[in-house]
């Protein structure tokens, strides 16, 4: 029976940095032959004799792709197939899988809609690939990122390899701090949902001259959406979810990089997030201009009441924002929306009408405070730090404080964690006055210590 990966299931892909070599084993069984030598020259990759399809299909970088799907994990596409199920479905089926690559014949399955709502109101559309494209992807971004990478702009940080976030920040505070106290921030409007295939599809032409692989990205990108059980075809935009958008965003957006480059400009980029700082008004508005005329040759717009040319310590890029400390210099602190956008996160996980005991609110606290502090380790505020940090345990006594609801109990319960008479009576009083209560007394009975035994991690380290 003839099974093609069109027939087969989509997947989400959660990434930021995408390595290239994954961890474990993973059965060969399936696909055969090994990857030809890879070239590095500069130019089109796939002339000169080098074949890019079947460098994707080598079974080698199957087996390091099929690595990074299953330690990525995520939800099932369209057609439910869960990336557990994946390694015995690639034995079974996979050179069918790469036949049908080879011939040129494969067709995606439609991305599965899944709508997040954003902080602050609106909805970012995610489109999951079934994990059988999601592993197709991840085999081409492997042979196609370390081809393309190096010819990207040193201004980009965003989804490449030993490149992060904290890059792009650091590099934004270094041209505060050099003077330029003006910012060009820019805002895309709906980028990913504004993607021109046919630029985009130019620009890879450039740079790719197998046939049958720019054939299967412009199906990639051309693959429908299934939404209420309706697949609704698309012409515009790459839907974020799939291992390969991080990397044809880089390359769509490479060339306003070198434009800015050419220029002088000093500027960081993230994705589809772009500050560029200057020193005078005047001069940032010359710059949005021009950055103007250079998206509308890509067929991007500019999201005007978002973009802005501003003071540095007015906007914020990628959730810090900038302040200056005593001897002029500058440094990093987490942007005020960021902050009301962990509040309103914390806040929702200790909701003291969630019935959980205090332990499982912890353990959920944790999953999201170890990668937010991990995240905005680079802020320079400590003592935002411990105030967040006493808030946070203020807010889990309350949580205990609910619990107890009479006094009595409250009473039985300090005691047996070893609290004075008077101290536990003081609580028991006032057992009904939770967030008043967890502020004044509570705090003795429960200290920090009593928190860190519970396993929940301090901001401030």
């Amino acid at each position: 029976m003839h099974v093609s990966l069109g027939s087969e299931k989509h997947q989400k892909s959660r990434q930021l940095e995408l390595p290239l070599e994954g961890r474990g084993e993973a059965s060969r069984a399936g696909w055969s032959g090994e990857a030809p030598r890879a070239t590095h020259e500069s130019g089109r990759s796939g002339s000169d004799g080098e074949n890019l399809m079947s460098l994707i299909v080598a079974s080698s970088n199957v087996e390091a792709a099929l690595r990074r799907v299953k330690r990525n994990k995520g939800s099932p596409g369209v057609d439910g197939m869960t990336v557990e199920a994946l390694p015995a479905y690639i034995a079974k089926h996979g050179e069918f899988l790469r036949a049908e690559l080879l011939a040129g014949t494969y067709r995606p399955k439609p991305v599965r809609r899944q709508s997040i709502p954003k902080h602050g109101g609106g909805i970012r559309e995610l489109g999951i690939p079934t994990v059988v494209d999601r592993l197709i992807q991840q085999c081409i971004l492997q042979v196609l990122q370390p081809r393309f990478d190096p010819t990207f702009s040193q201004y980009s940080h965003g989804f490449r390899p030993g490149r992060r976030a904290h890059d792009a920040v650091c590099a934004a505070q270094r041209y505060v701090q050099e003077g330029r106290r003006w910012v060009v921030d820019v805002d895309l409007e709906k980028f990913f949902d504004r993607v021109n295939h046919d630029v985009l599809m130019g620009k890879l032409t450039k740079r790719i001259a197998d046939r049958r692989l720019l054939r299967l990205i412009r199906r990639y990108l051309e693959a429908g959406i299934m939404a209420s059980g309706v697949v609704v075809e698309r012409h515009e935009g790459t839907p974020q979810g799939g291992p390969l958008s991080p990397l044809l965003t880089n390359v769509l957006l490479d060339e306003v990089d070198k434009e800015l480059e050419k220029r002088g400009h000093a500027f960081a980029r993230y994705a589809d997030d772009c500050n560029v700082y200057v020193r005078s008004r005047r001069a940032g508005e010359r710059v949005m201009q021009a950055l103007v005329l250079l998206y509308a040759k890509l067929r991007l717009r500019i999201n005007e009441s978002k973009s802005a040319v501003a003071r540095v310590w007015d906007r914020q890029f990628l959730g810090y924002s900038f302040w200056v400390a005593p001897g002029r210099e500058v440094k990093r602190r987490v942007a005020g929306k960021a902050l009301t956008k962990m509040k309103h996160r914390v806040r929702d996980i200790t909701k003291r009408s969630g019935g959980r005991n205090l332990s499982s609110v912890v353990a959920e606290l944790r999953g999201y405070l170890v990668g937010w502090k991990q995240y905005f380790q680079l802020a320079d505020t400590p003592n935002i730090f411990s105030q967040l940090d006493e808030w946070v345990r203020h807010r889990l006594r309350a949580i205990q404080l609910k619990q107890w609801k009479r006094g009595r109990t409250a009473f039985r319960a300090l005691r047996a964690l070893g609290v004075s008479r008077p101290v536990a009576q003081g609580v028991a009083r006032f057992c009904r006055s939770w967030w008043r209560t967890a502020a004044q007394l509570l705090h003795i009975a429960m200290p920090e210590s009593y928190f860190d035994r519970l396993g929940l991690p301090r901001l401030r380290a």
